[in-house]
């Protein structure tokens, strides 16, 4: 297998689909960016800036905004520079691995989406209200992946604020701090001369938090997304009455009280949030085999 083989593998064949949305955006950091270099080699122009900064960035500036309403969802795959990509991708390779442990990878995509969206209306609105930014608001535009990102973080902290994660130079830490922690930097930085990115920020993270809890509270906001991608159902005959010699099948799916009595243990000593994917389906399981009993 060439090596083309195994990272269109990685990319494409399976359900994560973390691996994905970093290779849309380092693709298209990629093509920006050679594009970029042959425009200075030939003409010496920096044209290709210009024209993601004039049709794909997000602009604040409300009647130019209305001519390139699509900004708010291409501002969310382009870069500025080399470390704002990186930082971005690692970010949502480690937190993007962790949301998909506890929900489907559907969702994620649904809120990296989401709240970029999020993080663009918050940028806008604060500086069309403010009049700290009134003298930006005509000229201010954003790029980058950082609502997104910040959106799977908290909505990771909010889900499962006690999940720890070990970090270089600073040993174990949960998630419910480090998502504090940028949150702060965030809003103590709206002062600075990257207000429009910080405050991008706060508002993925605002909607990371909201998703998690209307999700808590039995509200699926990226149901309708879901759906548009679920594959439709093949008709299929079956008999009604079962054939001579045949037998129904027992179904072997449905986990043992040994399975479920080492999870309870688990539980107890450890709590909820370390379960791993495969012991929280275990449980669902037997809960909702549990039901049809009852029935």
């Amino acid at each position: 297998m060439t090596t083309y083989q195994e990272l269109k593998m990685k990319i494409f064949a399976t359900s994560s689909k973390v691996n994905l949305l970093i290779a849309i955006n380092v693709a298209i950091f990629l093509i920006f960016g050679v594009l970029n270099v042959l425009d200075f080699l030939f003409t010496k122009q920096s044209h290709i800036n210009d024209f993601v900064r004039e049709y794909l960035a997000v602009p604040t500036y409300l009647p130019k905004l209305l001519y390139r309403f699509w900004t708010p969802f291409t501002y969310m795959f382009l870069h500025a520079g080399f470390f704002h990509i990186l930082f971005n991708m690692l970010w949502l390779f480690w937190m993007g691995r962790i949301f998909e442990n506890f929900l489907s990878s559907k969702k994620l995509v649904f809120v990296y989406l989401a709240g970029g969206l999020a993080g663009a209306f918050f940028y806008i609105l604060s500086f069309n209200i403010f009049p700290a930014y009134a003298d930006a608001v005509l000229v201010s535009a954003a790029v980058g992946a950082s609502a997104s990102v910040t959106a799977i973080l908290v909505a990771c902290a909010t889900l499962v604020p006690n999940y720890t994660i070990s970090l270089m130079f600073i040993g174990p830490v949960k998630l419910k701090w480090i998502a504090v922690f940028y949150i702060i930097i965030d809003v103590l930085s709206v002062t600075g001369s990257n207000a429009g990115g910080y405050l991008s920020h706060i508002g993925g993270a605002i909607f990371g938090f909201l998703f998690i809890k209307a999700l808590q509270s039995g509200n699926d906001w990226s149901k309708p997304f879901e759906n548009l991608f679920k594959p439709k159902p093949k008709l299929k005959v079956v008999s009604r009455k079962p054939q001579p010699g045949t037998f129904r099948a027992q179904n072997t799916s449905i986990p043992n009280q040994a399975e479920i009595d080492e999870i309870l243990d688990k539980i107890s000593k450890n709590g909820y949030d370390q379960l791993t994917a495969k012991e929280r389906e275990t449980l669902f399981k037997a809960s909702d085999k549990n039901e049809e009993n009852r029935k």
